[in-house]
């Protein structure tokens, strides 16, 4: 229950942080599509711990290992089952927050929830869980690249107080990978890494926003009523750990403007295509994609597990204090981005099957 996602492009991850292992199966993917593995392991090397001084330390290379689902590079169009083993496991770090719950955490909730908890790293509340994500929207990506030249790129936007001016309708993936922050903005990614470092030094965290933007998305993705895209996009990222606000085309500024403002005017087309003047609607209307760039905005809070001591209480109800110790991200939005970008491919792919299954009948 509460582990898998999608209709058609359905996936299922599975283990815990500090367990045996952690992955993926994705079921529904069409059959012979080559996928390049390579593709694959590149999305979990941009996802994994320990790639800069900005991040946890915890070391793990992420290899994923193919299971099943796949014949020479071609998908069957069988379940594809990957695994990623943990090979640097340390529950030791723990053994503090066995008895004392941390802080906005999940420690608390799920205690509360099942009675019991795997408490070293967090279990499936821990970040480590989206490496399954990550890998079966690597696969996303492929399909959806295939199908239509659909284009995914999510960036740091905001670090703590610091927003970066970023075009996201020109803003390229290799502008991303410029800066171990992420961000496109150089002058504005300097600062930001200034900031992570500060505030982690201060054995502290902090938050910030990841803007995405979808290129080339088919017209007509979503569903009427409880399945609209925005709806489901909102679904698939809000799930990510540490996310608190999602926001769509205009977001909570456009509840500044005026309906004649905000109105995204039609232009004509030649080929009867859809085309607005502007894109305030965030290339979804009525729950429907009109074939404008989507552009959508996460918010992160600051990570929970902090160094600094902090009031909280044990199972028992009583008060304590912790210092947390382990390995952990001071901020979480450098290794979100291709954790956004992965669930924002898983829903496009599920919606692009489902267009398929609806209307090509005709």
């Amino acid at each position: 229950m509460g582990s898998s996602f999608g209709e058609l492009f359905r996936i299922s991850t599975f283990g815990e942080s500090h367990g045996g292992g952690v992955g993926v199966v994705v079921d529904g993917c069409p059959p012979r599509l080559e996928i390049d593995l390579s593709a694959v392991q590149a999305e979990l090397d941009r996802r994994r711990p320990g790639q800069s001084r900005i991040t946890t330390p915890r070391k793990e290379a992420d290899q994923v290992e193919i299971l099943s689902g796949l014949m020479d590079g071609v998908t069957l169009g069988t379940p594809i089952a990957m695994v990623i083993r943990n090979k640097d496991q340390r529950p030791q770090d723990y053994k503090d927050m066995e008895v004392a719950f941390r802080p906005s955490h999940a420690d608390a909730t799920y205690q509360a929830k099942y009675g019991i908890q795997a408490r070293s790293g967090g279990g499936r509340a821990s970040a480590r869980e989206t490496i399954g994500r990550v890998a079966a929207g690597a696969i996303a990506r492929q399909l959806l690249k295939k199908a239509n030249g659909t284009e995914v790129v999510a960036w740091v936007k905001r670090i703590h107080d610091l927003e970066a001016n970023v075009d996201p309708y020109s803003v390229t993936p290799e502008q991303v990978e410029s800066n171990i922050v992420r961000c496109p903005d150089s002058a504005m990614a300097e600062q930001m890494i200034q900031r992570i470092e500060a505030i982690g030094q201060e054995g502290d965290s902090c938050g910030g926003v990841i803007e995405c933007v979808v290129r080339k998305a088919s017209t007509g993705l979503g569903m009427p009523v409880f399945d609209k895209l925005e709806a489901d996009l909102a679904k698939a990222v809000m799930s990510l750990p540490a996310t608190k606000g999602f926001e769509i085309g205009s977001g909570f500024a456009g509840t500044l403007l005026k309906g004649s403002d905000h109105n995204d005017a039609f232009l004509p087309t030649q080929d009867g295509s859809l085309h607005t003047a502007t894109n305030n609607s965030g290339g979804i209307q009525g729950g429907i994609s009109n074939g404008e760039p989507i552009v959508i905005r996460v918010a992160f809070k600051p990570t929970a597990t902090i160094r600094k001591e902090q009031q909280t209480i044990n199972a028992a109800g009583e008060a304590t204090k912790l210092s947390a110790k382990g390995r952990h991200d001071p901020c979480v939005l450098p290794r979100a981005v291709p954790m956004v970008e992965a669930m924002v491919s898983l829903v496009l792919a599920d919606h692009l099957l489902r267009q398929q299954g609806q209307c090509s009948f005709w």
